[in-house]
């Protein structure tokens, strides 16, 4: 059985940084991609981050692009999410995904795993 565990989410101040962390077990790690998605109520999930099997190639939505660095670690079978610069509207529960293949891919569609989400409020 596949589980994601996120972790690293709070309450942080605006122009604040959070590092995420997502540790996955049940599959062998290595040999997918993962992605960071957020949701707020009443919203679509949308895609934050992703990177490849290996952490060699990495792709940032439009939003997050230069203010968060998603990185993984292999050996510890976890992916990260540095985000820096934080905004109100960053305001979110962040999910991790493992994708189902190996290449990073936006569309959540072709994520099957799924943590259960940690919550980001940026607010002074």
């Amino acid at each position: 059985q596949v589980q994601l565990v996120e972790s690293g989410g709070g309450l942080v101040r605006p122009g604040g940084s959070l590092r995420l962390s997502c540790v996955a077990s049940g599959r062998t790690f290595s040999n997918y991609a993962m992605g960071w998605f957020r949701q707020t109520p009443g919203k679509e999930r949308e895609f934050v981050a992703g990177i490849d099997w290996s952490g060699g190639s990495t792709y940032y939505s439009a939003f997050m692009k230069g203010r968060s660095t998603i990185s993984r670690d292999n050996a510890k079978s976890t992916v990260y999410l540095s985000m820096s610069s934080l905004k109100p509207e960053d305001t979110a529960v962040y999910y991790c995904a493992s994708h189902s293949g190996s290449h990073i891919e936006s569309s959540k569609s072709q994520y099957t795993f799924w943590g259960q989400g940690t919550q980001v409020t940026v607010s002074s």
